[in-house]
């Protein structure tokens, strides 16, 4: 009798497992297309654009700026960790091959910075390969210089943020201003804080690569200045002070934030500069392999729903302020976009 009980009770648990597996696949794969946000897509850069400063989202908030002379990259996530890797805390390094193709791809055969927003793995688990296969500085805090080391990047290509004075590679002007990253951990706190106080040599779970210091990354050119605000965190009229032109405004997150948090970020961030052009980041699935763009699955994140909320925000606050959607590895004359009719 207690073998046929055993029986039951071991296929009652099979079907709870399969049950919730299919559920979980179901809620993974449920995500809303890009296509449904509506915003205006940039028109891309040609061959004639040479002496205009371009910009090239890469995923993520990686983004690659070039006026011809000079390359800044902000970021550096080409080498993707699965979502096993990152539920399972698997080590993750980055890959070579990967670095390798990417570089090549994009023509980074004139960078000279290197600039991660803050440094989690997301921002930062290729700027040591990539400074190594460059001539490139690295900027950014104590943290990420140690990611840096760990990597094997030289002393005299790594540089220590410690206030807020330029840096100048070839006509860009860099400034970072120290800022927050997003509250959107338990009880608002930041996932992954804290501090990297030595090298950190790779392998290592993502769990590994704390944020160290966030950074808004103020950008000017004599074509004009790009504020990179990565992370939906801020310091409240932090930014007052700060004229812009493109706001690159990250948005992971915000549905969970809520429209009240949106509306207060946009007038800090957007609104404070003055910007007549946005473009939003880190809104895709950082899972995904690199060159795939997808939404994150909508019970993480619903891009879609903050981009209406955004549209309402600027509707009242910016109303000459131009959305544009960033395409995937597509340069975009930055200073050059027509603005978007309302």
């Amino acid at each position: 009798m207690w073998i046929v009980y055993l029986k039951r009770t071991v296929l009652s648990l099979f079907g709870i497992v399969v049950f919730l597996s299919i559920a979980l696949v179901a809620l993974w794969n449920h995500r809303s297309d890009i296509a449904e946000v509506g915003w205006a897509t940039p028109t891309e850069a040609v061959a004639e654009s040479g002496d205009l400063v371009t910009v090239t989202w890469l995923g993520v908030s990686t983004l690659l700026f070039d006026d011809g002379e000079t390359q800044i990259l902000i970021d550096g996530y080409f080498s993707r960790p699965t979502l096993s890797d990152m539920l399972l805390r698997r080590p993750v390094q980055s890959q070579a091959a990967q670095v390798n193709f990417v570089m090549n791809e994009y023509r980074m055969r004139r960078l000279a910075a290197i600039i991660p927003v803050h440094s989690h793995f997301d921002h930062v688990l290729d700027i040591g390969a990539i400074a190594l296969r460059s001539s490139a500085s690295i900027l950014g805090s104590v943290t990420t210089s140690n990611i840096a080391r760990g990597a094997g990047v030289p002393e005299d290509q790594i540089a220590i943020i410690v206030d807020e004075s330029p840096y100048q590679f070839g006509e860009f002007k860099v400034s970072l201003k120290p800022s927050r990253h997003a509250p959107i951990g338990w009880r608002g706190s930041v996932p992954m804080d804290g501090s990297i106080d030595e090298p950190l040599l790779e392998p290592q779970p993502v769990s590994a690569y704390r944020m160290g210091g966030a950074y808004s990354i103020i950008i000017e050119h004599p074509q004009g200045t790009v504020l990179i605000h990565g992370s939906a965190g801020f310091n409240k009229y932090d930014l007052r002070e700060v004229s812009a032109d493109v706001v690159l405004l990250g948005v992971s997150q915000l549905d969970s934030l809520g429209k009240n948090y949106t509306n207060v970020y946009w007038q800090n961030v957007v609104t404070a500069s003055g910007a007549h052009s946005v473009y939003p980041v880190h809104f895709d699935d950082f899972t995904q392999p690199w060159g795939v763009v997808k939404l994150p699955p909508k019970f993480i994140d619903d891009f879609v729903k903050t981009s209406k909320w955004i549209e309402e925000i600027r509707n009242r606050w910016d109303r000459d302020t131009s959305l544009f959607m960033p395409e995937f590895g597509k340069p975009v004359a930055i200073f050059a976009q027509p603005p978007v009719t309302s």
